[in-house]
């Protein structure tokens, strides 16, 4: 925000030599800069069987995914896409241990080409475990965009994080995946098109399957790359 600011002030600063109105020009982007940088607080649901969501944005995809490496077993994907006008401070959508850290370099491909950009964009990928059993049960992955070009992410690894907790940031448009394991017999509470709220809206319930139990379909739908 402030090399941002210095940046815009001087741009200001020569249009504003060559004819003074154009000076007024600067101000949407300083506006528009200003609110990219929001962080809201926000109301996270107390209910320890609900997983928030992991970013503001719109549900652009779910899909069932038959095998997760990361999580051991089957999951289901819930991809947020963010505009460059939504809040980009990402939170955690459940308590857990950060078990993993892995940053990938990649592509910048457009996020809205979500198994594309899921595979092949530079990302950054964390993952939670049940801070009682060590059982990982979530993947968050913060992709980038055709826009977006820098990836922050502030806790370490075996740091416990709690519900709604602020993880990092992904600078100007980008794509958050949420990955909840199988095991935990996850029922989406959201819809394809909806806007979400980083920690205050609930993305599933998740329900308390046994872990060795035979996996049931946790969504009736897939959603086209």
């Amino acid at each position: 925000m402030l090399i941002g600011s210095v940046v815009l002030a001087l741009m200001a600063f020569g249009l504003g030599y060559a004819w003074w109105p154009l000076a007024i020009l600067v101000a949407p982007v300083l506006i528009w800069l200003f609110a990219f940088f929001r962080d809201p607080e926000r109301a996270v649901p107390t209910s320890v069987n609900s997983f928030v969501s992991p970013a503001d944005g719109v549900v652009s995809d779910i899909t069932e995914i038959a095998h997760d490496e990361l999580l051991g077993g089957p999951s289901v994907r819930v991809g947020i896409f963010l505009s460059v006008f939504n809040v980009h401070v990402n939170r955690s959508p459940c308590a857990g241990r950060v078990i993993k850290v892995i940053y990938r370099k990649g592509k910048f491909i457009n996020a809205m080409k979500h198994n594309q950009a899921s595979e092949e964009n530079e990302s950054n990928t964390v993952v939670l475990a049940d801070i009682n059993t060590g059982e990982p049960i979530v993947v968050v992955k913060q992709i980038v965009g055709l826009i977006a070009r820098r990836i922050i992410f502030t806790p370490g690894e075996n740091e416990v994080l709690q519900k709604g907790q602020r993880i990092g940031m992904i600078k100007f448009g980008s794509r958050t995946e949420l990955y909840i394991s199988a095991k935990l017999c996850p029922q989406i509470m959201v819809k394809l098109g909806q806007s979400v709220r980083g920690a205050a809206d609930v993305i599933a319930t998740v329900g308390t399957k046994a872990i060795d139990e035979e996996f049931e379909p946790l969504v009736s739908r897939n959603t086209p790359a």
